[in-house]
């Protein structure tokens, strides 16, 4: 992780906990970790496999 990002994390005062529980949340649709969906929301699928569920947006469980 970059110092960038690392002191823009420690001044959004998130803590590390959130940020992880943040990503490991998991889309209602495709059922794939936030954290493999891209900025847009389109899911990018998981270990080099494509995401088949059509899923272009994150929804929450």
């Amino acid at each position: 992780m970059t110092d960038k990002i690392q002191k823009e994390i420690k001044e959004s005062k998130i803590s590390m906990e959130d940020l992880i529980m943040h990503f490991r949340e998991k889309c209602s649709v495709c059922g794939h970790h936030r954290i493999m969906h891209d900025s847009f929301g389109k899911c990018e699928g998981v270990m080099n496999k494509p995401c088949t569920s059509g899923c272009d947006e994150f929804n929450p469980e």
